[in-house]
């Protein structure tokens, strides 16, 4: 397996490459379509999607990374990374772009601002402990279309945790908690994944 790819122009990058690195997993710094080259996976990291929206199109990532999604490379999203990741998504700018390939509408900000933050532990699928995750500005999905698999869910059955194929998408912060079980599990999904030519 190639090293995962961590996309580091905007937010909480560093965690990222820190559970990796406690994991043994080697990992590439993504500020370029050629760092792009050769990784197994893609995290996108928890920030400001519209950052990392406008920040892969300057950096010229945007198609490439698109590309990948589709040839069936696993990528993970967590909190921005989620809405990067959805087909459709409400309470952003009108002109804001995802990256697109999760058939869910995601809700940005859905849990209030930063003072609305809260940690808590979850069930999730695939994963046999409960996990304590952190919310920080959460997004929520708030559709879930056909294909997707719920992984995880809050007590009211609000939904945190989706997979579709080679996609996983996450509202909360397993990184800033300690916990590597989620990563370990997309790890999983990198060893398994079968990618196909998109030219």
């Amino acid at each position: 397996m190639g090293p995962i790819g961590v996309l580091c122009l905007q937010g909480d990058f560093r965690e990222h490459l820190a559970v990796l690195a406690e994991l043994g997993i080697p990992s590439v710094r993504v500020r370029k379509p050629s760092d792009l080259t050769g990784i197994s996976g893609l995290i996108i990291p928890g920030g400001e999607s519209t950052v990392i929206d406008k920040l892969s199109k300057i950096y010229e990532l945007r198609d490439p990374i698109k590309k990948l999604i589709a040839s069936g490379l696993p990528v993970f999203g967590t909190c921005a990374g989620l809405i990067m990741l959805s087909d459709r998504f409400t309470g952003g700018p009108n002109d804001q772009e995802s990256f697109g390939g999760l058939n869910v509408t995601t809700s940005r900000n859905a849990f209030g601002s930063q003072t609305d933050s809260f940690e808590t532990v979850l069930d999730f699928e695939g994963i046999s402990e409960p996990i304590k995750v952190a919310f920080i500005r959460a997004p929520l999905v708030t559709e879930v279309g056909a294909g997707v698999q719920v992984l995880a869910s809050l007590g009211d059955g609000k939904v945190v945790g989706v997979r579709q194929s080679n996609l996983l998408g996450i509202s909360f912060h397993p990184e800033v908690t300690g916990v590597t079980e989620v990563h370990k599990f997309f790890v999983e999904m990198c060893k398994t994944a079968n990618l196909v030519s998109t030219n």
